[in-house]
């Protein structure tokens, strides 16, 4: 359920490295969280060109019961962000590993992905 791939956050966002621009890493949220929010509806996300701190609020994600903060996983620049989820938000709840990706950013710092977790960490993470 949770690609061995990524690496993921407490936040359940997860990031791909390589992303498709040179040096970036690509971002999205979960499987646990797409399920958890529910109906995605509406997805803001940040600005190409934006520089993002990790740990800090950068979009939001809009369901049917609630809206929720996206956070920066790494330091960086955004350098792509998903437009095709302007038109269809629910990318997120059927693809949330593929289509329904939300941003890529370059870190700021090599090895800035050093500190996530794994798939195995991150699923023991929500069985706690």
């Amino acid at each position: 359920m949770y690609p061995d791939d990524l690496k993921y956050t407490s936040e359940h966002e997860w990031l791909r490295t390589p992303g498709e621009a040179e040096g970036s890493v690509r971002v999205g949220i979960t499987h646990y969280a797409q399920d958890a929010l529910g109906d995605i509806v509406y997805v803001s996300l940040p600005e190409v060109g934006a520089t993002i701190e990790a740990g800090s609020t950068c979009g939001e994600l809009e369901s049917t019961k609630s809206v929720s903060d996206v956070y920066a996983p790494v330091s960086g620049e955004v350098v792509a962000r998903n437009e095709a989820l302007d038109a269809t938000p629910e990318l997120v709840n059927n693809d949330p590993y593929g289509g329904g990706w939300l941003f890529e950013v370059v870190p700021t710092e090599a090895g800035g992905t050093d500190g996530l977790m794994d798939a195995a960490a991150y699923e023991a993470s929500l069985d706690s």
